[in-house]
């Protein structure tokens, strides 16, 4: 009786390590935080829309294109109530990585006015384009300026144009990919994965404004940078 049980103790044990064995491993988890809150909603654009709005817009399209791809996604801040920026990444622990969506805008000395149905509004035509920023104080650099260079080739690939406005005060990390350096930027160097911060254009620009906020370019900018970071993070697995 007792090697019969045994055996069969056996034959379990050894079902159950062949089960977790073959067990696939799950996709990556994404972490896409929305830029800005309600209270303090960011920059306000050419024709008066906040940052945060295209920051919601650009990071859901985002979170759906990701998941095209078989990636798991978590949307943080989505209902814009986050305030503390340290909490946002340390909100999402297990992450593989964390994308801080953004829309640029520019110093004040550099904007005009000009109205627009009605009402005053500043603008400056000067700048347009997106770019990047990593931290050198998060843990995983090396991953995240991957991660930030392989986004960039692909959007560059997909039509999209970089900006330079930010080599004024930002050393590049990868000047081809427009990703610099910012090494104080909190939502980057609080967290324990990879992390890049993603600004998708200069929203004062009057042109600019009006292309960032078309729902069919917004997808096909999520996809670009959905692309970009599946393929930075499968070269890791």
């Amino acid at each position: 009786m007792r090697s019969l049980l045994q055996f069969t103790c056996c034959a379990i044990l050894l079902s159950l390590t062949f089960t977790l064995r073959a067990e696939p491993t799950l996709p990556a988890l994404v972490a896409v935080d929305v830029g800005h809150t309600v209270s303090a909603p960011g920059a306000i654009s050419a024709r008066g829309r906040t940052e945060l709005e295209f920051n919601l817009a650009l990071a859901g399209k985002l979170t759906h294109a990701l998941q095209r791809l078989g990636l798991r996604t978590i949307l943080v801040n989505h209902d814009g109530l986050i305030e503390s920026l340290e909490a946002r990444p340390r909100s999402v622990p297990d992450a593989d990585f964390f994308i801080s969506i953004h829309h640029d805008s520019v110093s004040e000395w550099e904007l005009e006015t000009w109205w627009w149905e009605g009402q005053q509004h500043t603008f400056s035509d000067r700048w347009q384009g997106h770019s990047m920023f990593v931290s050198r104080r998060n843990p995983e650099l090396e991953r995240s300026l991957l991660c930030g260079s392989a986004i960039g080739a692909r959007m560059q690939r997909m039509g999209f144009e970089p900006t330079e406005k930010n080599a004024r005060r930002r050393e590049y990390a990868d000047r081809l990919h427009a990703v610099h350096f910012f090494d104080n930027l909190v939502v980057l160097h609080h967290a324990v994965q990879p992390a890049l911060l993603f600004e998708a254009g200069v929203i004062k620009h009057r042109d600019e404004e009006l292309l960032l906020r078309d729902p069919a370019r917004q997808a096909r900018m999520a996809d670009a940078i959905a692309t970009g970071i599946a393929a930075c993070l499968m070269a890791g697995r």
